[in-house]
């Protein structure tokens, strides 16, 4: 059996760690914006780009785009110091220090003791080996959308995601509301892993298997195979 993670909301504190550079970044430009401020508008735009996105447009041209947008939003794109080019490579470097939830290196080591697992993520194949997370999975499963060639929360990636995968079996542990949304409608076995910040999608299916802490994933991503099954 193949078990998958997301990468930015179920193994990393995206957040945290993301939140962390760009206020020391808005310290050194001089801005009166928060770290968090500036990721949350920065990460609602990269979001909302990836629903219609498509390949060949990379997550860096995406990212690029969103951050942007964030700064024209927050009053910021007017500066004349603004390089969001390098910004954004500075912002992407730093995923290498983002940090892991707590719970994830011994959950993740429980579920790799008995399965192979990997990572399935909308970022390019060069951002997920800059993470903590990519150390902890197989590098032949770490499915990127660069690689699939499609965005979450498209159903279309993890179509992709089981067929490169076959004939073993996937299963995929999400933690935001679009990405249990889109693995469930794609047909996935799917487990939830509860993280502060995210909800699930009201509009969207049940998640039939649910645990707060990834020590529990062994017993979860066995159960939600077995029903799947």
């Amino acid at each position: 059996m193949i078990v998958t993670f997301d990468l930015f909301s179920a193994l990393t504190d995206s957040r945290s760690g993301a939140s962390a550079f760009l206020g020391r970044l808005a310290a050194e430009h001089g801005w009166a914006v928060s770290g968090e401020e500036l990721y949350d508008c920065w990460d609602r735009h990269n979001k909302a780009a990836q629903r219609t996105a498509r390949p060949p447009v990379t997550f860096r041209d995406l990212s690029g785009a969103s951050l942007l947008r964030a700064y024209d939003e927050l009053g910021l794109a007017a500066d004349d110091r603004v390089d969001v080019d390098a910004d954004l490579t500075a912002l992407q470097a730093s995923a290498a220090d983002w940090p892991l939830w707590p719970d994830v290196a011994a959950g993740v080591t429980a579920v790799a003791a008995r399965h192979r697992v990997g990572i399935l993520s909308n970022v390019d194949d060069d951002l997920a080996r800059t993470t903590r997370a990519h150390a902890l999975v197989d590098p032949a499963l770490v499915l990127t959308s660069q690689r699939l060639g499609a965005y979450k929360p498209s159903p279309e990636l993890y179509a992709a995601a089981a067929v490169a995968v076959a004939p073993e079996p996937l299963v995929h542990v999400a933690a935001s509301g679009r990405d249990v949304r889109g693995a469930l409608e794609a047909g996935l076995a799917t487990v939830r892993l509860v993280r502060p910040g995210h909800v699930v999608d009201p509009a969207g299916p049940v998640p039939p298997v649910e645990v707060a802490d990834a020590g529990d994933l062994l017993r979860a991503v066995e159960e939600a195979a077995g029903a799947a099954g």
